[in-house]
This record gives structure tokens, sequence and C-alpha cells, in this order.
């Protein structure tokens, strides 16, 4: 028995030590195989502890990163419309912002928002802009209350109108002596504040706005009920009005389902008579600014057809996204036709622009308003008749379908002209060889790197200014001593499978109208043109001096070599 319990015993213990001895081997090999591993990548160890810079990422991590930088730029776009602007921001605009599809729109949109409002257009500051940031960080300064202070009511009043001319102000609330017009007598009250405006355009004169903290805890908000300050208002027998001391009325007669709860006085009829007035004025309080030029504006909205100020408009498109196109409209009006008035040998005029972009179901998809103020020494005025001054808005809508309705104004000559029309913005679909307008320019420049896709004329990275055709459908004139451009984007050029390069030519006709025989004939290729993608912009300059006084056909004509594809735009153009 003895025996039995020893061999039991004995290979137990043997067992023990066999996987004890395996484990210290393993162990050994794994320590063996992380030193081989920190042997052999010890320098990039090193290398990524002292670089981080040049540590490999990999495409998962690069989307990642790329995902949260989206995010980023996206609560940037967010707060500029829900903290920034939001008090100031019409409906129209709000909508119109939500459908732009990419940052560089929503850059436009911003820029052109804070043009529309800038008081001196002329000029490089934008005085409105710079004021309304400012009143925003006076309002963190001076209202907040557990929230910000631009979230709160006084300081959203003064973000929209500024400072008050007067402030009644009661801090700590206490004693009251009631006006007569809130019915009289002695009440004690919670802290409030009453702003007086002399004027706010759109709204009155003698504006008064009352603010109540029935918290007591500095969160004064906007009340239209002068009785809500009341702290005795619902204690019995407590703050009498005077009708109420002299036994003419009893305390419960104030809560009749009015909008106040002053109970009566020897205004109260009076008083009653205004509720209607206090809620129009509340509703006004709570909307945006109205619209700078609201008698243009009405000229749109009523469709008023008037023609007593001439001028003309052409629309281009092109491509920014799959969904989304650029429209700029050019607007150019004859210096003849604009009034202009001397200021100390200067003589200026001015003029008001505001446009509407509809779709068939009557939405409003785009409004834009701004102010053109031409300055011509009062010797040249006379030489510079016929010249023109030029206007130029781009918009960026969906394909579709739209109305655009335009008015402009000659300020000093009090004259209003109209520009209404249909216009189908295209589809540049991805599976065919699609262009962009042809536009033919008087001036076009490279721009600075600052400044790309911002600013007049601007498109990319070049200052294209169109030439507008007049309305009765002549052509286009050209002087010989000027300069013309042409500028196109061509859309969707089929890639090779091997050198994933695009092949395709590109043929410049100028056309005589008169014998429709070619006067300038040039040729180029795709392969000379550098890295050329899918999509290539294709300017071109030629001096007027090199044709004949006559009307032409400028054609550009692009064949792709591998899909075989082919786009030929044409524009007439006249040279005197």
């Amino acid at each position: 028995m003895f025996q039995v319990g020893l061999r039991r015993y004995l290979l137990s213990l043997s067992l023990l030590v066999s996987l004890f001895g395996l484990s210290v081997s393993a162990i050994a090999q794994q320590d063996a195989k992380q030193a081989g591993t920190d042997q052999t990548n010890g320098g990039q160890a090193t290398s990524q502890t002292t670089d981080p810079l040049k540590r490999p990422i990999s495409e998962k991590q690069k989307k990642e990163n790329a995902k949260a930088l989206k995010q980023e730029l996206s609560k940037t776009y967010k707060k500029w419309l829900d903290e920034d602007v939001v008090y100031i921001i019409s409906d129209e605009e709000r909508k119109a912002f939500k459908q732009l599809s990419n940052d560089e729109e929503r850059d436009q949109f911003i820029e052109a928002f804070w043009q529309r409002r800038d008081p001196t257009p002329d000029t490089e500051e934008n005085e409105f802009k710079e004021e309304h940031y400012r009143r925003i960080e006076y309002a963190n300064e001076h209202f907040a209350a557990g929230i910000p202070g631009w979230k709160s009511d006084r300081g959203r009043i003064y973000i929209v109108y500024g400072a008050a001319d007067e402030i009644d102000s009661h801090p700590s609330g206490g004693t009251y002596e009631r006006p007569m017009e809130e019915g009289g007598g002695e009440t004690s009250t919670f802290p409030f504040e009453d702003w007086r405006y002399r004027y706010l355009e759109g709204i009155g004169q003698e504006v008064i706005i009352e603010f109540v903290d029935t918290c007591m805890c500095g969160d004064f908000h906007m009340t239209l009920d002068r009785s809500e300050k009341d702290a005795l208002l619902h204690t019995p027998n407590g703050g009498a009005t005077l009708y109420e001391q002299m036994g003419m009325a009893s305390k419960a007669q104030r809560f009749n389902g009015g909008l106040e709860s002053l109970g009566p006085g020897p205004e109260s009829a009076m008083q009653a008579s205004k509720e209607f007035d206090r809620l129009e004025q509340f509703a006004k309080l709570t909307a945006p600014p109205p619209v700078k030029f609201k008698d243009l504006e009405e000229v749109v909205r009523h469709k008023i057809s008037v023609n007593l100020m001439p001028f003309d408009v052409r629309a281009d498109f092109v491509k920014v996204t799959a969904e989304t196109v650029l429209v700029p409209f050019t607007i150019q009006m004859k210096n003849r036709d604009i009034t202009f008035v001397n200021k100390d040998g200067v003589q200026r005029g001015v003029v008001n622009i505001f446009g509407r972009v509809t779709t068939l179901t009557g939405h409003i998809a785009q409004t834009f308003e701004d102010t053109v103020q031409a300055d011509i020494p009062a010797e040249l005025l006379a030489k510079a008749a016929e010249n023109s001054q030029v206007y130029w808005k781009a918009i960026p809508l969906r394909p579709g379908r739209y109305r655009v309705d335009i008015v402009v104004k000659d300020v000093n000559g009090d004259r209003v002209g109209t520009w209404s029309k249909g216009v189908q913005v295209p589809d540049f679909a991805d599976d065919r060889l699609e262009a962009s307008s042809l536009i033919v320019a008087d001036l076009m420049e490279p721009v600075a790197a600052k400044n790309v896709g911002t600013g007049m004329f601007v498109i990319g990275a070049t200052k294209v200014r169109p030439r507008v055709p007049p309305a009765d459908g002549k052509p286009m004139i050209f002087k010989r001593n000027q300069k013309m451009s042409f500028w196109m984007q061509v859309y969707n050029l089929g890639m090779d499978d091997k050198t994933h390069k695009a092949s395709a030519t590109v043929e410049y006709n100028v056309v005589s109208a008169t014998t429709n025989k070619p006067v300038i004939h040039t040729v180029e290729s795709t392969d000379t043109m550098g890295n050329v993608g899918d999509q290539v912009t294709l300017q071109k300059t030629l001096s007027a001096a090199n044709l004949d006084p006559g009307v032409y056909r400028i054609q550009i004509k692009v064949n792709d070599n591998i899909s075989k594809q082919t786009v030929d735009p044409t524009v007439t153009f006249a040279v005197e």
C-alpha cells in the first residue's frame, strides 16, 4: 500500500516538473523573440520616439483623420449659423445655407452675407460685421446668467438693435410706485429693466422693452406682461392698485385672461386697445432685421413691370460638385443711364441692386442685394458716357429650372428697371463629356493665393469679367484697342487605363459671320498642358486689333480621344 502511494506521488512530481520546464522554455522563447524584434526594429522605435511626425500612417487612420477634420470644420459653420448670426439671418438665407454641399460654397455664402449688410461697400472695412461681433462680445461680458450672454433676451436685443437710449434699471427689485397706465398704487417687484429706444427701423418710435428676473438669478427675460415683475401679484390684498385701494375693483379682476394682469385703472380701456400693438411689437422684435433695400424687394414681390432704368444681364454655369452648379449673374449698366451728382468736383452715381431666385413652386432659393457706386471726375463724365458699370454675383444652385427677378434702382434719378427670366441650371452628369459656359471676357487675370475663390468676378484662381451682350439680341462689342479673353472648363475627360492620363485635342476657331470662313485657327493637346486630370480649364487671350471690323463666332471644340466624345460651344461677338 505504501509503495503504491509512493509511486503515485513520484509520478505527480514528475508531471509537475515537466510542465514547469515547458512553461519556462516558452517564456524564454517569447523573451528571445521579443528581444529579437526590439533589436531588429530598434532604429525605427528610436525614430518614432524622437520624431513622431515620421511615423507611418495607415489608410484607415488617414480616413479617420480626414473625417475628424471634416467634423471639426462642420462645427465651425454650425457655430456661425446657430450662434454668430442666429438673430440676424433671414429664414430664406438659413434655408439656402443648409442646402449648400461643400465648404467652398459656404465660404462664398458667408462672404456675401456680410457684403449685403455692409453700409459702405466701397471701403475695405465692413462696419456692420465689426459692430455685430463687438455686440456679441459685450453681451457675453454683461448679460451672462448661467447661459452665455448672447443667448439671453437682453443679449439678443442688444446684438440686433444696439444699446438703448435710456435704461430704467431696478437690479434688486423692491418698492415700486406703479405709473397710472399700470394701475397706480405701490407694490414690491422682482428685479427688472425697461429699455427705451427713441426709434427702431421697422418697429417704430418710443419703443420700450421690459425684462424681468423672476427667478432672482440674473436671467432677465423679455416680457409682454408688465404685471410679471409684480412680486405681490398673487398675494391676497398685497400690492393693491389705486382702484383696489379705493374699493372700486377687486384683485380677482386682474386675472381675466387678458394679455396682462395689471388690474382696472383710470387708463384700463386705453391700455386694452393697445394689446395688439404690443403683440405686433413683440413679433417684430423677435424677427430678423428687415432687408436693406426693401423698396426693391417690393418690386419683385408685387411683380411690377417697369423698365425705366435699362440694364443687361447674363448668366453663366460652372460645375462645383456633382450636385451643385455655380451660377454667376453679370449685370451691366451704361454710364449714360445712371444719374450722376457732382460732389466736390467728382460725379457720383449710385445704383441699388436686388435679386431673387425662386423655384417653379415659388420657393425662394436665394436673394441678393448690393450697391454699385461710380465716381468719375467731372471733366471726364462726357467721355465716359458710353462706358459701363458691371456687377457680378455668383450663386450656388442645384440643377433645375428657376425664375430670376432682378431690380435695379438709379438712386439719384429715382428710376427703377426690372429683369425677369427663367433659367435652366444644367445637370453636369458624370458619365459624359461636359463643358461650362464659354465666357467671353474683357478682363482675365490670375488672382493672389489668398483671394482664390472669393471676390468679384473670381472663378477659382482666375478673375474673369464677362462682356454682357445687349438685350436686343445683338452681339457683344469689342473695340479694336481692347483685348478679348475666352474662358471655359471641360469636365469628365476620359482617362487612359495604362497611363492614367487624359488625351484630348482643343481647337480654337474664330470664324467670320459674313464669309463663314475661319480667320484664326489653333490646335493644342492635353499632352502639352501638363498634368491634366478629368477636368481642364481653357484660357486664351486675343487682341481685337488682329481682327477687321465685323461680326465673328468663337468656337472651342474639344475632342476626347479616349471616350470619343466632343463638345463645341460657340459665342458671337463684334469688333468695331
